[in-house]
């Protein structure tokens, strides 16, 4: 192969990038030829490493709203291509939201686009809202009755699965004065989720979202406005060794706001049990000239003083695909993470028409799934990015559309397991979450010729049932674990405590809630 197609200046000159930001790659030697070369020639099919085609999509940064998909529609019939179902597409994004970036529309392989998984991924798709409700918004006489048809669809898209209203904590402070964290989630001991007033945002908007309600501003979207607030319950709570701020997406955190919730991690000693920072981002995906920016360099600065003071920095991605990784600014901003001793790890929901398919005749490609996967892994073994998990999709938003039976998607990871080699593999079992917690499927068995899923909890409302397996009647057609029934049982052996425990969160809640009403009208 021609060397010369992996000079640095040569690849940067193919794209419109800001001198900025080609200045940090060059300075910083944030890419390197010969892994540049290594990754093209091993996975051409996904590769956007070298790139002759046009790149549609100029100067403007960020396309939101029905305004920006109006927009990109326009852009894209001035180059002859013609989408089509814009008023379906239209009304998935009044009920949900849309946002794109010029980069992952660039991305995009726009000879076919209909199979192409970044297209799938953040573009709305026909059939993922029912066909009555798409007929009577298309049909609607006015905007009025459009609206009325939006809101009420809204309702139904269950975007707090898993009752996670019951996952948001609350203390007693020094005088007695009940506080309860309203931008919070503390299920599971070791980690707390904190969703930012900043976070509420993101750099594109996933199709598949499980916490739509953030970003479309639903009344009841989990915001933490005190920072003081959370340094308070952690203190109160030894147990926890994580915080994972996400939202949104956490790549927007305030470098005011980062370092609020950051330095007393690393000042105060009452903060010695926090070994983990965690960020939930999808720049890297959406929008990866923000770490290459001048602007995000405070941030990578306390990150290298967090780790240098027994803080880990852990940036979460979400890669599902190898195409989100192969190109030069993806790269460029993963080793520029690196350099400033943030740790990368990627966990993935497999999706159908994402990262799960099928052939023309409708039936799920177990092989070209998998090895979907499996490149994916290689490549993070390539650039040093853990391989934490795979899981199986929620039961929110247009769940139907992207879900897979349990059996199949359990033959997928079992041939990625298999494949790749021990130290590049994903976490052992795929796992759902729920109300109860995280179950995994540790796979199928026969028990006198009849054939069961075998489960157990990854993580759940009562950590000891992690030490329980439990077996459920197999379903070819099932998608959700919750759904399995008992094996030979009336009830799974949780259930009737799980029960109890929600039954109890949710008064406790309520009176804690109503306790801080009183405090505050005093």
């Amino acid at each position: 192969m021609n060397n010369n197609l992996f000079n640095i200046d040569s690849i940067l000159s193919q794209r419109e990038i800001a001198e900025e930001i080609k200045h940090t790659i060059i300075n910083e030697e944030l890419l390197h030829s010969g892994i540049l070369q290594r990754l093209h020639t091993l996975y051409p099919e996904h590769s956007a490493i070298i790139r002759n085609d046009k790149q549609i999509f100029k100067g403007k940064e960020r396309y939101a709203g029905l305004n920006g998909f109006r927009q990109i529609v326009e852009q894209l019939n001035e180059n002859g291509i013609n989408i089509g179902h814009t008023e379906e597409r239209e009304l998935f994004i009044e009920v949900y939201r849309f946002l794109a970036t010029k980069h992952v529309l660039n991305l995009i392989n726009w000879d076919k686009y209909e199979t192409d998984s970044l297209f799938q991924l953040v573009f709305p798709q026909p059939g993922m809202i029912n066909q009555e409700t798409v007929n009577a918004y298309i049909n609607a006489k006015d905007d009025q009755e459009r609206n009325r048809i939006v809101k009420e669809y809204q309702l139904k898209t269950n975007p707090h699965d898993g009752k996670q209203k019951l996952n948001k904590p609350w203390f007693s402070d020094e005088a007695c004065d009940v506080q309860v964290l309203e931008g919070s989630q503390h299920k599971y001991p070791p980690c707390q989720l904190i969703f930012d007033k900043t976070t509420q945002n993101c750099f594109a908007f996933c199709n598949y979202c499980f916490r739509h309600a953030q970003v479309r501003g639903d009344e009841d979207m989990f915001i933490q406005e005190d920072i003081q607030q959370i340094h308070n319950y952690l203190k109160r709570h030894k147990e926890v060794t994580d915080i994972l701020i996400t939202g949104g997406d956490a790549g927007f955190l305030t470098y005011e706001r980062l370092e609020q919730y950051a330095l007393p991690l690393i000042e105060n000693e009452d903060f010695i049990h926090i070994r983990t920072l965690r960020l939930g981002s999808r720049a890297l995906t959406f929008l990866p000239e923000l770490i290459l920016s001048d602007k995000f360099v405070n941030h990578l600065k306390l990150f290298k003083k967090l780790k240098r003071n027994g803080v880990q920095v852990l940036w979460v991605a979400h890669f599902s695909t190898p195409r989100e990784v192969l190109n030069p600014l993806t790269i460029a901003a993963i080793n520029r993470l690196k350099s400033f001793e943030v740790n990368i790890k990627s966990q993935s929901p497999i999706m159908k028409h994402i990262s799960l398919f099928v052939d023309k005749h409708g039936n799920y490609d177990i092989d070209k799934s998998a090895q979907n996967w499996i490149d994916l892994g290689n490549i993070f073994a390539t650039l040093g990015i853990g391989f934490h998990s795979m899981y199986c999709a929620r039961p929110t938003g247009e769940y139907h559309y992207f879900s897979a039976p349990l059996y199949i998607i359990e033959k997928v990871f079992n041939k990625v397991y298999k494949t790749l080699s021990s130290i590049n593999r994903p976490s052992r079992y795929i796992t759902q979450t729920s109300s109860a917690g995280k179950i995994s499927m540790l796979g199928t068995t026969e028990i006198n010729g009849e054939k069961v899923f075998v489960l157990k909890f990854n993580e759940g409302r009562n950590m000891d049932w992690m030490d329980t397996v439990y077996l459920a009647e197999f379903d070819p057609l099932e998608t959700s674990i919750a759904n399995l029934k008992p094996f030979r049982a009336d009830k799974h052996f949780f259930e009737n405590e799980l029960l109890e425990i929600e039954k109890e969160l949710e008064e406790k809640l309520l009176t804690a809630l109503n306790n801080q009403t009183i405090n505050i009208q005093k």
